[in-house]
């Protein structure tokens, strides 16, 4: 049994504000910022260069991989870690098609992340006017997979409306038609319950700085299935991913299995960070975690829905298809969200009118939800969001 009660305490929660946008940046864990001390002054301080050797530096995105590799189902020495989620999408996606020469079409879907899509309509262009990325409704992908797909590359969690892929399903389909699977994991990992190994999944990718608690930039992580791990040639084959990178050889090997995955010089402090952000997952069962999350949504959603009749639940009903997120429309939405974080309860939008709030039983408690969904209500009614202030936009919604 999971005790939210001592996770809740593992983190620094700045007084009097209710988060709900862990889903977009998790918040600081006690003992990250000390780790991180430590590894600037203690290792980059004093060790110098011989931290790469002194102080594990070189072998931290695999220790650190392992350690995400839990939270997803993934085998030992199947994770590594660095670079950002683009990029690790863009590895992926140039392996997998790489090994079905005969097809040429990437599937997905619009509710896909943009930066995911857009990685693949890049690769796409650069491997010339044959390939393509076809995409279609969230709801029409099954049907979708045919013998032309090379690769099915998808979110679990819809980043907008929380609504989660049936991933055992889609990846049985897209195998008996031939083609392989990428699932971006950014909005799934730490949030619900994922087994890469059970489902069958060929490569997964997502950030760590969400549900994680990486920070802001956090290192990107991705798993390659064993079978495949020591087939793929990374299209991009940086030295780090090279089989002996201090030979200094001029041509490329590849590594052994999914480090070479690896691509340029890790980044050792935000490694660090994650590291340390990891330690409260020791305690967590993942289960238990989302049941927790799913009692936190139906109160929200009920309490909204009964006393904000002007939103529209964006989110499936039904909370075995979401994820740990719940979404409503309304066309003001980012004044809505505006004036919710100037009374200290924080959630995000995304446009074109979704008010999206995050559940992360982590450091959330059921009073904490309660309170926020009070005050969007009382916001709603008594019209507080209309004011010159929460409709000026900033760069960041």
């Amino acid at each position: 049994m999971t005790d939210f009660t001592a996770t809740r305490a593992r983190f620094d929660m700045p007084e009097g504000v209710v988060y709900l946008d862990g889903n977009s940046l998790g918040p600081l864990p006690r003992g990250v910022a000390e780790r991180v001390a430590q590894a600037i002054t203690g290792e980059w301080g004093h060790l110098l260069i011989t931290g790469w050797n002194r102080a594990g530096w070189m072998e931290l995105p695999a220790r650190v991989g392992d350690r995400v590799g839990r939270l997803i189902g993934a085998g030992p020495g199947t994770v590594t870690m660095g670079d950002t989620l683009s990029i690790k999408v863009y590895q992926a996606l140039a392996s997998a098609l790489e090994l079905r020469p005969a097809r040429r079409v990437i599937l997905s879907d619009t509710g896909n992340f943009p930066s995911d899509l857009y990685m693949a309509e890049g690769l796409c262009r650069t491997l010339g006017p044959d390939y393509r990325l076809h995409t279609v409704a969230p709801e029409a992908v099954a049907e979708a997979i045919d013998e032309r797909v090379a690769v099915l590359m998808l979110t679990e969690v819809d980043y907008r409306t929380g609504r989660k892929h049936d991933m055992g399903t889609l990846i049985a389909k897209a195998h008996e038609a031939g083609a392989l699977v990428v699932w971006d994991l950014a909005h799934s990992a730490g949030a619900i319950p994922v087994d890469v190994t059970g489902a069958e999944a060929d490569f997964a990718v997502g950030c760590s700085y969400k549900y994680l608690n990486s920070g802001p930039g956090g290192p990107a992580f991705i798993y390659v299935a064993p079978h495949l791990a020591d087939q793929v040639r990374p299209a991009l084959s940086g030295w780090l991913g090279h089989e002996a990178p201090f030979a200094f050889d001029l041509d490329y090997r590849p590594a052994q299995g999914v480090e070479r995955m690896r691509v340029g010089t890790p980044p050792i402090l935000q490694l660090a960070a994650l590291d340390a952000a990891l330690d409260v997952w020791d305690e967590v069962d993942m289960h238990a975690l989302r049941a927790r999350s799913i009692e936190l949504q139906e109160s929200f959603i009920a309490t909204v829905a009964a006393g904000c009749p002007d939103l529209t639940l964006a989110s499936p009903r039904e909370p075995s298809q979401r994820g740990s997120q719940v979404s409503f429309r309304h066309p003001q939405g980012y004044a809505i969200i505006q004036a919710l974080i100037a009374e200290g309860v924080i959630g995000d939008f995304r446009a074109p009118d979704i008010l999206r709030f995050g559940f992360t039983p982590l450091y959330l408690s059921p009073e904490d939800v309660a309170r926020a969904a009070a005050t969007l209500c009382d916001i709603m009614a008594s019209g507080r969001w209309d004011q010159p202030e929460f409709h000026a936009r900033a760069r960041v919604t």
